[in-house]
């Protein structure tokens, strides 16, 4: 067998210390939490559509921060991050738990999937209350949990299509609605689309349940003005301004958000970037 050249060290030095930084970045290592194993008995199958898109983190981080943006618009999703989350202390931490609840749902063993979804529905029975004018919201709602899951997959898939795969066939697209509408409908949520066509239709119909607010806006600067530990500030802005440049015209409105303007082109150079070379750190083709 060849020896390793002094090139080839170098390369895989590299490689091992930008996976290092992205595990630190996602799994709290501080308690010895480790990242999720790739599982041949996950709920999906591995190279499906669904466990592409999860597998980009470049893809996944635009598509997180766009994805959490769209929820906030949603009044009983926002008053239920109000009145029980950390968000405002420990938005990282969040973030990071979510992320988690993505992929072990997504890569880890169907056994362990089940389980974060029954930990994640037994989490929300306790969460529940009124708004400020008086409705009562709870976080088992069918149609708030469609909201939530609407807004990540689209925005997970927006990502992916603009930032790694533009040629995404229309059908794997569908198959990615169909896929994630498995983990959905374990969450309880109601109604979940299926394909491209069902989720951009139920978003034009969810438009009038949303809401722009102070306090939506205030999250929406919190999220992108946030520093994740470990992660550059420079990669965060780069994120913050690609996620803001991919939401739709009327959430940005509502949010308070301006499309950004010459910035758009730097922040668009600087993920393509980072994707490809995180890609090739994690040797994924």
């Amino acid at each position: 067998m060849a020896r390793p050249s002094p090139l080839d060290r170098v390369s895989d030095a590299v490689r091992n210390r930008l996976v290092s930084q992205v595990r630190a970045t996602f799994n709290d290592s501080a308690s010895g939490q480790q990242p999720v194993p790739p599982s041949d008995d996950a709920l999906f199958e591995r190279d499906s559509p669904i466990r592409m898109v999860h597998a980009d983190v470049v893809g996944m981080m635009v598509g997180g921060v766009r994805g959490l943006l769209l929820q906030m618009l949603h009044p009983h999703a926002l008053q239920g991050v109000l009145d029980f989350s950390n968000f405002r202390s420990d938005m990282h931490g969040r973030l990071r738990r979510t992320a988690r609840f993505i992929a072990v749902t997504t890569f880890g063993h169907r056994d362990a999937a089940e389980e974060a979804v029954a930990r994640v529905n037994r989490i929300h029975e306790q969460v529940s209350g009124t708004l400020p004018d008086g409705t009562p919201y709870s976080a088992r709602d069918p149609r708030t949990l469609a909201w939530v899951h609407l807004a990540e997959a689209l925005s997970f898939l927006d990502a992916y299509l603009a930032y790694v795969r533009p040629d995404m066939p229309r059908a794997e697209q569908d198959e990615y609605f169909c896929q994630f509408a498995v983990i959905a409908r374990m969450l309880g949520a109601d109604p979940v689309p299926v394909t491209r066509h069902e989720a951009e239709t139920l978003l034009r119909e969810f438009q009038r349940d949303l809401k722009g607010s102070a306090e939506a806006r205030e999250i929406a600067r919190l999220v992108l003005d946030a520093k994740p530990e470990a992660a550059p500030a420079a990669v965060q802005r780069a994120i913050s301004t690609a996620a803001a440049e991919r939401l739709p015209p009327f959430a940005r409105a509502m949010l308070g958000v301006e499309r950004p303007g010459l910035s758009a082109l730097p922040a668009r150079l600087a993920t393509r970037t980072m994707g490809r070379t995180l890609r090739w750190a994690f040797r994924q083709n």
